[in-house]
């Protein structure tokens, strides 16, 4: 525009200037912003599916490394929980980003789905430029990645490739700089700059996973102190029957597989491989022995570090008795659990079978263990050696736990994406026990389900049993695509008689 006064020509030319400019500004073609819009909701299902895949991880975890090994899962429970917090903080800031867009964009068009004003260039600029919220979500992007790194061992940070981060480029982008100018700089569309936000989101839930998936994985890791050495044996077992051989494996349970240790047992060497030696005699007379392991490793410094086994003791006898488990090594509460008890020489009529802790029945080898309460199980068997003289042949300690939790199912899907069609197709919640070798079912109580459609407010309804209400019926009847269907608050209760909360099901319409 030109200095000093301005003569009305000159005032109407600067006038239609301007409108010029606001309008080669509005001249952004629907198509882009549609796609920017579609961009923008398959961005969102993906971070719920990555978000629903973590919740399983931790669910899981829970449920089982968690009851088992509480001592030791439960500080990697908690550094998995940390990774969770420092996402969720990220994720709640870039929420309060999205609410100011929404505010300032004029809330939702019906008609479109979008931002009443997904078209404007000059909201994301002002707000994240002007105001310098992108360089403050840049610092909280850089500072979020390396709060997840520290989590991680050393090695494993060398391995993991976040895509979420944000650093101003080497060289310009469009004569762009900054990471916010290249982002949400001008000429960026309302809609838009929405899609980047919801982009990083989805990038943070991402390494969410990989760390979450990192941390919780250490639970399968053996745990190994290679600065500790101590010379182990292990025999399958010390009380045989008079004929059967005697084995036993010694060891050292830290050592260079490169250069196995020699290994002998009261003066004899054994032959060596991958570092064990396996210590083999003949139990033709009956009786107890013992014996020594000695192992002798090799130092850096060229000398010889010997490490001795505790005395090893077993005893021969005649045969007597076996108890196992016919399918698992624990009995379950609520089934029940079948028995072979044997007992080789011994007639079946001078044996007897009790339990503590539970309950037994059946005869001639075959029994049913049914116990009640977790804890600890004792199965003894005896034999009638002369008249009104018993004898213990074995008492045997079997682990009780309850039934593992179901997967709750709705259309045989436990979460993910379904067609709007298949979901008003279905009519009940099921409780599945996969990979569970016992007879066990699971009878639903009670759900809720939430029915949350685009820019309308969640339908929120709970009903009794596995089947859906009649109002559930109604309202699965009018989704559509982009609809989430989600089942809480489930409840199932199995053969023991406890209440169980399961799974919840989160599905989308599509």
């Amino acid at each position: 525009m030109a200095l000093g006064k301005e003569t009305t020509r000159q005032r109407m030319i600067n006038i239609m200037y301007l409108v010029l400019l606001a309008m080669l500004a509005l001249n952004v073609s629907d198509t882009i912003l549609d796609a920017f819009k579609n961009i923008n909701d398959s961005l969102e299902t993906s971070r719920s599916n990555v978000n629903n895949s973590v919740e399983q991880l931790f669910m899981a975890f829970e449920n089982t490394k968690l009851k088992e090994e509480p001592e030791r899962a439960r500080p990697i429970y908690e550094k998995a929980k940390k990774a969770r917090a420092i996402v969720g903080e990220l994720n709640e800031y870039i929420n309060s980003l999205k609410g100011e867009f929404e505010k300032q964009g004029g809330g939702y068009d019906e008609s479109t789905g979008d931002l009443s004003q997904r078209d404007n260039m000059d909201i994301a600029p002002g707000l994240m430029v002007n105001q310098k919220k992108g360089t403050e979500l840049k610092e909280k992007i850089n500072s979020t990645r390396e709060k997840l790194l520290a989590l991680l061992d050393e090695k494993e940070r060398g391995a993991v490739t976040f895509s979420l981060v944000a650093n101003d480029p080497e060289k310009r982008v469009n004569g762009k700089k900054r990471w916010e100018d290249i982002n949400f700089g001008d000429g960026t569309p309302l809609t838009a700059a929405m899609a980047i936000l919801t982009k990083i989101q989805a990038d943070a839930q991402n390494a969410e996973s990989d760390v979450v998936k990192r941390i919780l994985g250490k639970m399968d890791q053996a745990v190994v102190n290679l600065d500790q050495f101590a010379a182990v044996a292990v025999a399958p077992t010390s009380y045989l029957i008079q004929g059967q051989p005697y084995t036993a494996e010694v060891f050292l349970t830290a050592y260079d597989s490169k250069s196995d240790p020699s290994i002998s047992v009261n003066g004899s060497a054994l032959q060596v491989a991958n570092g064990k030696g396996t210590y083999s005699i003949n139990t033709s007379k009956e009786g107890a022995f013992t014996w020594t392991g000695i192992v002798k490793v090799k130092q850096t410094d060229g000398t010889i570090k010997e490490y001795r086994t505790p005395e090893q003791r077993y005893q021969v006898a005649r045969p007597s008795a076996v108890v196992s488990p016919d399918k698992m090594n624990v009995l379950y509460i609520g089934v029940d659990n079948p028995l072979s008890v044997s007992a080789p020489g011994t007639p079946a009529d001078k044996i007897k079978v009790s339990m503590s802790g539970g309950s037994l029945s059946g005869a001639n080898g075959k029994y049913v263990a049914r116990v009640s309460s977790a804890g600890t199980a004792k199965i003894s068997v005896v034999t009638e050696v002369a008249p009104g003289k018993m004898q213990t042949l074995s008492s045997t300690d079997f682990r009780v736990k309850r039934i593992p939790d179901p997967i709750a199912k709705f259309g045989g899907k436990s979460g993910g994406t379904m067609p709007s069609v298949a979901l008003k197709a279905q009519n009940a919640v099921f409780a599945s026990l996969d990979n569970f070798d016992f007879d066990a079912k699971f009878s639903i109580t009670k759900f809720t389900m939430i029915i949350a459609k685009p820019r309308a407010d969640a339908v929120v309804l709970s009903t009794t049993g596995n089947s859906l209400s009649g109002a559930m019926k109604t309202a699965l009847s009018g989704i559509g695509p982009g609809t989430r269907v989600i089942f809480d608050n489930i409840i199932a209760v199995g053969p023991d008689g406890s209440p169980r909360q399961l799974n919840a099901v989160a599905l989308s319409a599509n």
